[in-house]
């Protein structure tokens, strides 16, 4: 008591401070057991992962020893297929280019001199101070097969690759006095693979022959240079599997033909390290779950009032951003209150997001009028050019030209009307655009030649009637008209690649190309002039009818060419009624 006024905690205060010293104490001793059942799990973990390492590299040695050997076999069974050492040699040469395991192949006489040799592609030298892929000891002493542990090889100029060589003994007339083979094989493929091998953070696995004397080792240069020591010989001594000395786990696997050992070395101080990190993260998360324990009860206070005006604020703003595909049904609140704001929310956003659809539809319906004045209307210079020329046909007597321009003017325009239909077949709207080049090569004089390539199938679905008319005109007006050259356009339909249930049409020109900028330009601006439909309208009216993802994309290079490429959906005659 202070100044005559009584000291006083909250309950909720006071459950916090009892929950958490009692979650403390409980994690303090749950932490001590665990940190020694772990550290004996983690030593155990430890030396099963070593051996697993181990076992498999061995194993891989002895896939690698096996295959060595089986080439070695296959090698001598076809030498009593070859009656000169030449050929031989030659098939030898075609195996050391195709398999890159084999560097060369070589038949020694009885005193080592060499009477064939294959492979490499190098020249052989003329003299050789010792062979070191030669030992007439162990040749005579093997039973089936001789192994010399790795090497450099020697025997051709300019090239001292690390190799391992495997022999036998032969006894083949075709090649005289013939009396060894041997292989030597790329040390490369062995080596590579024991680099990658990995136990815990720091440790390695190196490779030792039967007498302990290190075969390879990922540290060699280092080892040579004696800034490291190896204890091999001491380590050879241990049994195959696991064993821990001081702070170090040796692990070791014998190959199927005692031929080599694979060691393997971990460290026991990693442990620690990684037991120690464990410790302090099992720490923070103990004090995070004490912490949590703390502010349960005050979660459960504040779920009562914060947590459904916070999920009612979400939810407004979520509305602001995407008012369209908003769904809201407010929820059952404890408090009367915060149950009438959210029901009233939810009523208002029922009512704006069907206002907003009400006015897109409006807006949609009157883009439609519009495009549909653009489409009614005619290009007044286009019609006054085209009678102009027909005229000058009449006069100059090209009687039949005149007539063709005439069925193609009446057919453009039959198309154009097509009973005030918005949607014809793919055939119609190539009609109508064949018409329109029919029109503007007697024009230009036949300045440009046309060709169309429409997959078979295609021509029956439908799509917006004057869709390629204006892309055609744009390539005329803005991609040919100022060419020197004849100009060549090209109208495709296929089906879309990436979506089976798509069409392309594209209109491709050999003009003056556009830049990157004109390109934007050419979709967001409308037309120069005051009649007739702009690409901009085109690609507008595709969008009205299908959607965002349908419409046109263009591609050009300056001095090359554009092509702009129509998108539109698959529609049979069921489905273009249906829209």
């Amino acid at each position: 008591m202070k100044n005559g006024r009584r000291v006083t905690i909250s309950l909720s205060a006071l459950s916090i401070i009892s929950i958490t010293a009692a979650a403390v104490t409980a994690m303090s001793v749950c932490l001590a057991v665990f940190t020694t059942v772990y550290s004996r799990a983690l030593l155990r973990d430890a030396s099963v992962s070593s051996e697993q390492n181990v076992q498999q590299t061995a194993l891989a040695m002895d896939n690698y020893l096996y295959s060595m050997k089986n080439q070695l076999e296959q090698i001598v069974l076809t030498m009593d297929n070859y009656t000169e050492a030449d050929s031989f040699a030659e098939d030898i040469s075609v195996i050391t280019r195709t398999q890159s395991d084999i560097y060369a192949v070589m038949i020694y006489d009885a005193q080592g001199n060499i009477i064939s040799c294959s492979g490499s592609g190098a020249k052989l030298k003329s003299t050789v101070h010792r062979n070191l892929s030669f030992d007439i000891e162990a040749f005579e002493s093997a039973e089936d097969f001789a192994f010399l542990s790795p090497h450099v090889q020697n025997l051709f100029e300019g090239e001292y690759p690390w190799v391992v060589t495997l022999a036998s003994r032969i006894e083949t007339p075709a090649f005289g006095n013939a009396k060894y083979i041997a292989i030597d094989f790329r040390f490369s493929e062995i080596a590579r693979y024991i680099d990658n091998v990995g136990i815990g953070r720091h440790g390695y696995c190196y490779v030792t022959d039967k007498n302990g004397e290190i075969v390879y080792h990922p540290q060699q240069q280092v080892i040579f240079s004696g800034l490291k020591e190896e204890n091999s010989m001491a380590v050879n001594r241990l049994e195959d599997g696991v064993h821990i000395e001081k702070n170090i786990i040796y692990t070791l696997d014998t190959t199927y033909d005692d031929l080599w050992r694979v060691v393997g070395i971990s460290y026991t101080d990693e442990l620690a390290v990684e037991r120690r990190t464990q410790i302090i993260t099992s720490l923070i998360i103990a004090f995070f779950c004490c912490a949590l324990i703390a502010f349960g009860v005050l979660a459960v206070y504040s779920k009562i009032v914060n947590a459904p005006v916070l999920s009612l604020m979400k939810a407004m703003k979520r509305f602001e951003k995407h008012t369209d595909n908003f769904t809201y049904s407010g929820g059952t609140e404890t408090v009367k209150e915060i149950q009438v704001l959210s029901d009233s929310f939810a009523h208002m956003s029922v009512t704006i997001q069907n206002l907003v659809e009400k006015v897109h539809k409006e807006e949609k319906e009157l883009r439609k009028t519009e495009l549909k004045a653009l489409q009614a209307q005619i290009n007044p210079h286009f019609l006054y050019n085209t009678l102009d020329s027909i005229q000058w046909m009449c006069e100059q007597g090209k009687n039949e030209e005149a007539t063709k321009m005439v069925g193609a003017l009446a057919k453009l325009f039959r198309i154009s009307i097509s009973k005030g239909r918005e949607l014809i077949t793919i055939k119609e709207e190539l009609q109508h655009a064949e018409n329109y080049l029919i029109i503007q090569s007697f024009r230009y004089r036949n300045q440009f030649s046309y060709s169309f390539d429409v997959d078979e199938g295609l021509e029956n679905y439908y799509c917006n009637k004057i869709t390629v008319q204006p892309l055609i005109e744009n390539a005329i007006y803005h991609g040919l008209d100022r060419m020197v050259d004849k100009g060549e356009i090209k109208i495709t339909v296929k089906q879309a690649e990436d979506c089976e249930s798509d069409i392309l049409i594209t209109v491709s020109d050999n003009g003056v190309g556009m830049t990157k900028e004109q390109c934007e330009r050419v979709l967001s601006k409308e037309r120069s002039d005051s009649s007739g439909i702009g690409v901009k309208n085109v690609n507008d009216r595709l969008k009205i009818y299908f959607g965002e993802k349908y419409g046109l994309s263009i591609e050009s290079e300056l001095d090359v060419g554009t092509s702009v490429t129509v998108r539109i959906p698959k529609l049979d005659k069921e489905a273009a009624n249906a829209l």
